[in-house]
């Protein structure tokens, strides 16, 4: 689990393209308009990803362990 948690290279590049996305719209007409479009760009993002890293599959079982229903394991 502790290689997963702290890939911070991948949540920070994760981080900058979401600003990146918000940068460019400047303002929202209300909090849906914000909510719609980090949806959208989180959509656009995961759709480049091309594989999950090695240790997730075990990080993954280890999060459904401690967390419980909190943690939904998906295909």
């Amino acid at each position: 689990m502790r290689k997963i948690l702290y890939t911070t290279n991948a949540i920070e590049s994760l981080h900058s393209q979401v600003r990146k996305a918000i940068r460019n719209k400047g303002h929202f007409p209300s909090d849906e308009a914000a909510t719609k479009l980090i949806y959208l760009a989180l959509r656009n993002i995961t759709a480049k990803w091309r594989k999950p890293p090695k240790e997730w599959h075990a990080a993954k079982l280890q999060f459904a362990i401690q967390f419980g229903d909190r943690f939904v394991l998906a295909a």
